[in-house]
């Protein structure tokens, strides 16, 4: 591949990331299809490249976000399932950042620790010089903000709030209040509904303010990183008022049918999972209201886009529009993400652009997580760490010149960003998953997929089933070829390559805690 990325004269002088929450770019491509107006998307789409083939490393929140941070696979920055703290001595592409002079703000969702720990996280030590963040448990600074600025919405504020189990929300925020007291009924767990207070006290437009304030409170000469990430359309799916008209409920495609109901060699777990044979009555009214927060989150990027205009950094600024996860949203009769190695659980929405890159651009490429932050470094100018995380000690002192790494696992998109030919990109994606959010949390419960351009093979561990897709002739994931003699070769070529895929995800492996690596 030709290394072809942005000169000193063309580097942003700005860089958003834009994450949003369990979205699979199979929704996004639907309602760009016609089932919902996605205008500002559309539009970045035309001033960038499209990625179509990203797939998410570990289909759940927190190990998928501590790859983007860290550009380390799930093993390696230890993050396996929800409930890890991400370690702040692990480097991330922030720190990089706010070493090298940017001015870095996180706004909205982190969830680089666990969302159990507390309703106030601190995300300073991870490279972020300011912070504003609201989590899925809906407590915190924005419930704090609606108390004090909008009282009047504040009980039906509480009615969203689904994890109650917090002992901050009996002694909530600075003054102590207890908001606890205050619950009534919780309106859904994981079904749809539309938010009952006005859009602009939502989460989502409190997360969209700060990130403006931001941005219009940042230095014209100093360059930014805001990370923008929104909590929707994570379940339940619950749209502002007003959105739900803007779907096309006739164009909502049907869901895939559940294929894996009669299939032998199919995974139990789908079924200890709530996977049904035939849809949910609730598919139609799960897939509008989760189009309808598309839509509104649609309109958040164009607000974010217009403060960078309107503080003159558009035009120098690099967005990255990206999700961690999708959500199966009815299709193969299952919900949600985990273990659910299908189509619109792996690959999600990925967008990058900005100056100095190509424009309308569409790359097929197999794009993994961990290639976020090393884009980021190069698109800053910023090297990739090497501090003594990835360096090994010997006795007396100094460091092993031949132990250090010099590489992370993933690699810089820029050069794809620039239209260059992909010759010696990867021929493989690798998923894991430790977990799909039902207990016991054992191995056969696990997931492990090598995807390619035209084959999906996953396994589960303890004879927990197994699938085998041809993607180049059943897109739509439907006959299950695991257990068919004529694809036997095939089943055996991917397993190898599973292995191979599952072995290289401790390379370069981090001797976290390690006095010495090897002979001195």
């Amino acid at each position: 591949m030709s290394r072809e990325s942005p000169t000193s004269d063309q580097r942003p002088r700005s860089i958003v990331l834009v994450m949003v929450d369990q979205l699979s770019a199979r929704w996004v491509e639907a309602c760009l299809a016609s089932a919902a107006p996605l205008s500002n998307l559309a539009r970045l789409q035309a001033r960038g490249s499209t990625f179509r083939n990203a797939i998410s490393s570990n289909p759940i929140c927190s190990p998928a976000r501590a790859s983007i941070a860290t550009g380390l696979t799930t093993r390696q920055h230890g993050v396996l399932l929800n409930g890890y703290n991400l370690d702040p001595a692990i480097p991330t592409f922030m720190q990089a950042l706010q070493a090298a002079g940017w001015r870095t703000g996180a706004f909205g969702k982190l969830h680089l620790r666990s969302q159990y720990e507390s309703l106030f996280p601190d995300y300073r030590p991870y490279g972020f010089e300011v912070q504003e963040i609201t989590e899925d448990a809906r407590g915190g600074p924005w419930l704090e903000w609606i108390r004090t600025e909008h009282p009047e919405h504040l009980d039906d504020a509480l009615s969203t709030v689904w994890a109650r189990s917090f002992p901050e929300f009996k002694c909530h925020g600075p003054e102590g209040v207890d908001l606890a007291a205050r619950f009534g009924s919780v309106r859904e767990l994981f079904g749809a509904y539309e938010l009952p207070f006005p859009e602009e006290i939502s989460q989502t437009n409190w997360t969209t303010a700060h990130a403006v304030d931001f941005i219009r409170s940042t230095d014209r000469e100093q360059p930014l990183f805001a990370q923008v990430s929104y909590v929707q359309p994570h379940d339940p799916y619950a749209p502002p008022p007003g959105f739900l008209d803007r779907v096309d409920v006739d164009r909502i495609p049907d869901p895939l049918p559940a294929e894996w109901a009669d299939d032998p060699c199919a995974p139990p777990l789908f079924h200890d999972m709530g996977g049904r044979a035939t849809p949910s009555p609730e598919w139609r009214r799960d897939r509008q209201h989760y189009f309808a927060d598309l839509c509104h989150l649609d309109e958040q990027l164009g607000a974010l886009e217009a403060a960078l205009a309107d503080s003159g950094r558009l035009d120098d600024t690099v967005i990255i529009f990206l999700s961690d996860h999708g959500d199966l949203l009815h299709d193969h009769g299952l919900k949600l993400k985990g273990g659910l190695h299908y189509d619109a659980c792996l690959r999600v929405p990925l967008v990058i652009a900005g100056p100095g890159l190509q424009r309308g651009g569409e790359r097929s490429e197999l794009v993994q997580l961990e290639d976020i932050a090393p884009t980021i470094h190069e698109l800053a100018g910023v090297e990739v760490p090497q501090p003594a995380f990835f360096r090994t000690s010997r006795p007396g002192g100094g460091q092993s010149p031949d132990r250090t790494f010099d590489t992370l696992p993933g690699r810089s998109l820029v050069p794809l960003c620039t239209g260059a030919r992909a010759s010696g990109w990867r021929d493989a994606a690798y998923t894991e998953s430790f977990s799909s959010n039902t207990v016991p949390h054992t191995p056969d419960r696990w997931a492990r997929t090598v995807r390619t351009h035209d084959w999906r093979y996953t396994m589960y561990p303890r004879g927990g089933g197994e699938q085998l897709f041809d993607l180049a002739h059943d897109p739509d994931e439907q006959r299950n070829l695991a257990r068919d003699p004529a694809y036997d070769g095939t089943r055996r070529d991917l397993r190898d390559r599973l292995l191979e895929l599952l072995i290289e995800q401790d390379y370069p492996h981090s001797p976290r805690g390690r006095f010495a690596y090897g002979v001195p």
